[in-house]
């Protein structure tokens, strides 16, 4: 993988914190540096498609673990069509 140069300006507080990381982690400020680049950049990408395509409705409370596979079920077997005698 290529890389390109940058320059940036960081608190020198957070430096210290990431020349520490780097020493009881054994590898480079610069890998904890890019490393940190990259989780910004993944947090800030736009993505073509969404995360989730379905929507469920639900009652506006957290549901249990059983309520949620019940919805989710339910689901399954209204987009399969009725007779469909399965839900995977």
């Amino acid at each position: 993988m290529s890389m390109k140069r940058t320059n940036v300006y960081a608190d020198p507080e957070d430096l210290a914190i990431i020349k520490e990381a780097a020493k009881r982690r054994g590898i480079s400020e610069a890998e904890i540096i890019r490393q940190g680049i990259h989780l910004a950049a993944m947090a800030n990408r736009v993505w073509d498609e969404p995360l989730f395509s379905r929507t469920f409705e639900g009652p506006g409370r957290t549901l249990s673990k059983s309520e949620v596979r019940d919805t989710v079920a339910e689901a399954v077997r209204r987009e399969n069509g009725p007779g469909s005698g399965s839900a995977a």
